[in-house]
């Protein structure tokens, strides 16, 4: 049984799907840390990405143009991401309890919508990966990195783009400044519900992209909730990594290499029940949020409503 995995073209196989299978996990969590850092928890990301994802779906299969896909897909994300702010931030709504309405509310709108809309599971020509002249023809690491379509390209480069607006530049002290002490921020000049409305509204995008990403790149079919709990797994991801990306990477690696295990352990016919191997990821979310929750410390205003003068 280990010996069918240890070969080198599984081998190959199995870290060229994780790579590729981490791209929803890092448009969707990396949103939820700026969120996050800015003092909102959004629990609707599952949501949000069923939408981005049937969205971006829909109007490639009508177009047949995959570009139009992506930007109905970040129109939706914006949308959603400016009720939930909206919900969130003017309404004050306690953030878990209608964090999961929205989740509920994408979940029902996306299978109403494939209903009245398709009606039947379709598929479309998704994005192609790009070959690289010079990279790609690397061998075994040209396959596993240097082969892989635009969005997963977009996905590793936005880590390097979140870490860099965090840590360098005046907006992304604002976001830290806002998460921790927004009645200091506030004090200081910085609106605290423009911030928050801000990275609310890209977190929004950001999952309807991952939905994107998974519908029209990686699948290129849309059927019934597709993300299967991706969405609450890239929520554990901002806790796993600290709401630092590039640990949040990390994390988002981890999980897609276990699915990608999963998915060769199935492949490959290995006597492993497959209800087991597809629970791999979620037991693995379960356990990486015993852990973390333990030693790392979340932003001092996460969850908790902001009011001038309190």
């Amino acid at each position: 049984m280990i010996e069918q995995l240890l070969t080198k073209a599984v081998l190959v196989g199995i870290l060229t799907s994780g790579i590729r299978l981490a791209t929803p996990y890092l448009y969707a969590a990396i949103g939820e840390t700026f969120s996050q850092r800015s003092g909102v928890l959004n629990l609707g990301v599952e949501g949000q990405m069923l939408l981005g994802a049937f969205a971006a779906f829909y109007v490639s299969l009508t177009t047949g143009n995959l570009w139009l896909g992506m930007l109905a897909a970040i129109v939706t994300g914006l949308v959603m991401g400016l009720a939930m702010a909206f919900v969130s931030i003017t309404l004050q709504a306690k953030q878990g309890i209608s964090g999961i309405g929205f989740y509920l509310f994408g979940l029902g709108l996306s299978d109403l919508l494939f209903q009245k809309l398709m009606g039947t599971v379709e598929t479309v020509s998704g994005f192609r990966p790009i070959y690289i002249p010079g990279l790609s023809d690397i061998p075994i690491i040209g396959e596993i990195f240097f082969n892989q379509n635009i969005l997963v390209y977009g996905a590793y480069f936005l880590i390097f783009v979140a870490w860099f607006i965090l840590n360098k530049t005046t907006l992304g002290l604002k976001i830290k400044a806002v998460g921790e002490s927004p009645q200091a921020a506030d004090s200081l000049g910085v609106s605290v519900s423009k911030v928050r409305y801000f990275t609310v509204t890209l977190g929004g995008v950001m999952s309807a992209i991952a939905g994107a990403s998974l519908s029209i790149a990686l699948l290129n079919v849309f059927q019934q909730n597709m993300t299967s709990g991706l969405g609450f797994i890239a929520v554990a991801l901002v806790y796993f990594g600290g709401w630092r990306p590039w640990k949040v990477m990390i994390g988002a690696l981890l999980f897609s290499m276990v699915n990608s295990l999963q998915l060769w352990v199935q492949v490959l016919n290995i006597p492993i029940p497959s209800d087991f191997a597809v629970m791999m990821p979620y037991v693995l979310t379960i356990f990486v949020l015993t852990v973390t929750v333990q030693r790392v410390r979340p932003p001092s205003a996460l969850t908790k409503p902001f009011e001038r003068g309190h």
